[in-house]
């Protein structure tokens, strides 16, 4: 049965469409129901290459990133907050694999994470209880979510507030 009071929420914006180019992450931590938690950061992505259409989305550029740490300077940050944790993201697959293509290229393994290969993934259970759109910024809309869309760590809370309404 899944315990929807204590689990990690996560949002991850990418600079391209390469899974590997994460340049914001945004966590929240929820125990026993209470968001106890949250941590957000810009991340220098490889070559801190953007493409237009990704920073058209999340206005997030070149110049934002450039004196942030890499990926694999900050992983213990996030590691210490996803650890044997359930984990919950508004798109799973895509979060999940941008996190998975990142450790690898940064040699790190994914398994020591102590996490499920699978996340909970409030679009798939909010389309499943037949709400159409199943997009964070509808859902969040339509339950009085703030969200500041594409704000890593505005995407993650709501994803919390979704996951908790359940």
């Amino acid at each position: 049965m899944r315990d929807n009071n204590t689990f990690t929420a996560i949002d991850f914006e990418t600079a391209t469409s390469k899974r590997n180019s994460i340049c914001s992450v945004g966590i929240v931590t929820v125990e026993n129901g209470v968001i106890v938690e949250e941590y957000s950061a810009l991340i220098r992505p490889p070559y801190n290459e953007y493409n237009w259409h990704n920073t058209n989305v999340h206005g997030i550029y070149e110049e934002d990133t450039e004196d942030a740490p890499s990926f694999d300077k900050i992983y213990h940050e996030i590691k210490k907050r996803l650890y044997n944790r359930v984990v919950v993201a508004h798109n799973e697959s895509f979060d999940r694999n941008v996190l998975k293509y990142t450790m690898e290229h940064y040699g790190l393994d994914y398994s020591e994470l102590g996490i499920a290969d699978r996340w909970e993934c409030t679009m798939k259970i909010y389309r499943a209880l037949g709400c159409k759109p199943a997009r964070l910024n509808s859902l969040c809309y339509r339950y009085g979510i703030h969200l500041d869309h594409h704000d890593a760590l505005s995407d993650a809370r709501g994803c919390a507030k979704l996951f908790l309404r359940l």
